[in-house]
């Protein structure tokens, strides 16, 4: 949405307003008729309609209130002296949000109804044709035009399924307060109806956040509404109304003076209360998270680097005490650092207002590259390319080595989250910031724990194979598990920046190499080396750095194909599933996340799985996560989730989803199907 328009205006005028006599827009992109019911009956209200029609799709209109953009509908009728032109009346209209902004707006043909006060007095047998003019805007997910057309009354059209369509008024009064920073609107609604997916329309503008997270409880047939109050707002409303929405398609309008509003009550739509556990048990949380992280599969790609490691710090047994512990603590100390500076960096992120979560860095198409580049240098060095001895990762004894080697595990190992973390690391986005600093270094710990143990007990490093020849030949054998991570990243560039993206990245990679090839030959003649990488490197990073961003694709890659054909989620796509009274399983996911992908060959992707769904009339839905998605985010912040993978079932007629296992098992999801 490129603009904010105008507040809404109707007005009802007699004959002598001055109505066009030609459109200035015209209303080709959402063309407008206007209708007729019957004839006038003196002292009766005399329904008109107003129907719009979207020359396609693409293309959709507002309701009174848009929302935080767009442009809602101006009326001019040519009415006869003492008729009296009524509120329109919409059906419920839809949500938008773009960039956080979000709009109230109308998809396909739409009818607003105009009722009319005919005055008891009038002329209804010789009225004339009722005239006027309107203007609206049009509008895409890129472009907005201002629309507008002269009208004519035409009799005909479907105003039984029009009225139908309506948001029809609630016959008691609904009632509203001030809570705080919230409004409260208590609207009396049976309890026998259902609710898939229900949101207030508010028509007061500028009173209340539209895109905030909208709360619902239920005191018996009374339903409370809290929304979050707009920061901008100027002054308190006397009287608040507007729509009700279900979520698939119908609703009510209401009409809310001040009052008092029924505290307490079930729970039935919203963000959960946030409740977060001792802080004790989210430490061992953060602690045994990151112990686990060791032989979770989103470790895989780097387990070269730790496997060298503890080959490395065998060699301790002949070597001083302390330097296996001087070792120990270096890695330690790189580890717990990449993990509070991610942490720091991510709380900083989202205090600024960015919708990120855990493991936004392997979003990011730089750090990906950067990322591909070093996966490509480590799998080098370690096939023997070339030595880099003050910073190698693969050889021993160098506090400075093990400490880049915990930099770097801990950047690479933390992207997806695994058993007890999902816990610790949601409740960091909402503790305060030196809480969620100790998660994040405790996290870093547990995943360091095992080198640290090493270098502390010297039982353990007994266990280990005595330093000899192998290890040279092992170094050399551990290029392929990294040479294979390389080709991930490479696949992983692709899937973020399109295909030319990758390739201008793998011409980068083949640069570097080139250069480091060289570094390689001159140190085997004992020359001086790196200046020679910084001349043939060089010309590969000016071009990369001018080319990336230009040829860099915006379009999330298509997704892998499923043997469930799952949906693609969105808020709208998950209330229709929901309302359809069937089970819903929902799936977050990412192309970085070995943990989702493991999950997803293992249990989720197998046609037993596939047929117990079928029989069951489950409905599959998907969100991937690869590349950031604020609607993603914002959900995983309401679930309590950090980052993926994330699993929920929703039960029919169930107020809140199941949260399943981080890890998955065929047998888990078809026992769901059997429950329900």
């Amino acid at each position: 949405m490129l603009a904010l328009f105008a507040t809404v205006m109707l007005t009802g005028a007699g004959r002598a307003q001055d109505v066009p006599d030609e459109a200035r827009y015209g209303d080709k992109n959402i063309a407008v008729a206007l209708f007729a019911d019957g004839s006038p009956v003196a002292g009766g209200e005399w329904m008109l309609a107003l129907r719009f029609t979207p020359k396609s799709e693409e293309w959709h209109g507002y309701w009174s209130n848009p929302g935080d953009a767009g442009q809602g509908m101006r009326l001019r009728l040519d009415l006869p002296d003492g008729w009296e032109l009524g509120e329109p009346i919409y059906p419920v209209p839809q949500r938008l949000t773009i960039s956080g902004l979000m709009n109230h707006i109308y998809e396909g043909t739409y009818v607003v109804l105009v009722p009319v006060k005919v005055g008891p007095d009038a002329d209804v047998i010789d009225p004339g044709p009722i005239t006027g003019h309107v203007e609206y805007l049009a509008c895409t997910d890129q472009i907005c035009v201002p629309q507008d057309a002269v009208l004519e009354e035409r009799r005909g059209g479907d105003f039984a399924r029009w009225r139908a369509e309506a948001a029809p008024l609630l016959d008691a009064r609904a009632r509203f307060a001030v809570a705080g920073q919230g409004l409260q609107v208590a609207i009396p609604l049976p309890a026998s109806v259902g609710l898939a997916d229900p949101h207030v329309f508010i028509a007061n503008e500028r009173l209340v956040d539209y895109a905030a997270p909208q709360t619902f409880r239920r005191v018996g047939d009374v339903l409370i509404a809290e929304i979050p109050l707009d920061a901008r707002r100027a002054g308190e409303a006397a009287m608040v109304s507007g729509i009700l929405g279900f979520g698939n398609g119908a609703g009510v309008r209401f009409e809310a003076a001040p009052g008092d509003v029924p505290t307490g009550g079930e729970l039935v739509a919203g963000p959960k209360p946030v409740v977060t556990p001792p802080l004790w048990t989210l430490i061992l949380g953060a602690l045994a998270g990151g112990l686990l992280l060791n032989i979770m599969p989103c470790v895989f790609p780097i387990l070269s680097l730790k496997a060298l490691s503890l080959a490395r710090a065998g060699e301790s047994e002949g070597a001083k005490e302390g330097g296996a512990r001087a070792e120990g603590l270096a890695y330690t100390a790189g580890v717990v650092l990449a993990c509070v500076g991610l942490g720091a960096l991510l709380l900083a992120l989202r205090a600024a207002g960015e919708q990120v979560g855990w493991a936004f860095q392997l979003q990011e198409p730089g750090v990906v590259v950067a990322l591909l580049v070093l996966a490509a240098a480590i799998t080098a060095n370690f096939a023997g390319l070339f030595e880099l001895p003050s910073l190698s990762v693969s050889m021993g004894g160098e506090r400075t080595g093990a400490f880049a080697t915990g930099l770097l595990a801990a950047f690479v190992a933390t992207p997806c989250t695994g058993p007890f973390m999902a816990a610790a690391l949601g409740a960091a986005l909402l503790l305060p910031t030196a809480q969620a600093l100790l998660l994040f270094a405790l996290l870093g710990l547990g995943l360091a724990l095992p080198f640290l143990l090493l270098g502390f007990v010297p039982a353990l490093r007994r266990m280990l194979p005595r330093p000899g020849a192998w290890m040279e030949r092992f170094r050399r054998f551990m290029a392929i598990p990294m040479g294979l991570t390389a080709l991930a990243l490479v696949w992983l560039t692709v899937q973020l920046g399109g295909r030319s993206f990758g390739l201008v990245a793998l011409v980068l990679v083949i640069g570097v190499l080139m250069a480091l090839w060289i570094v390689g030959r001159l140190q085997r003649s004992g020359k001086i080396a790196w200046p020679a990488f910084a001349l043939v490197a060089a010309p590969f990073l000016v071009f990369a750095a001018i080319a990336l961003p230009s040829v860099h694709q915006t379009e999330k890659a298509e997704q892998a194909a499923s043997i469930h054909n799952p949906q693609a989620f969105s808020a709208q796509a998950l209330a229709a599933a929901r309302a359809s009274g069937q089970p819903v399983f929902l799936w977050f996911t990412a192309d970085w996340c070995v943990t989702c992908k493991v999950n997803e060959s293992v249990a989720i992707e197998r046609e037993s799985v596939r047929d117990a769904f079928t029989s069951a009339g489950v409905v599959t839905m998907m969100g991937d996560w690869t590349v950031r998605d604020e609607a993603i985010t914002a959900f995983l912040t309401e679930q309590g989730a950090a980052g993926v993978p994330l699993y929920l079932w929703y039960a029919p007629g169930a107020s809140n989803p199941e949260q399943l296992p981080q890890v998955l098992t065929p047998d888990l999801l078809t026992g769901q199907t059997r429950q329900n």
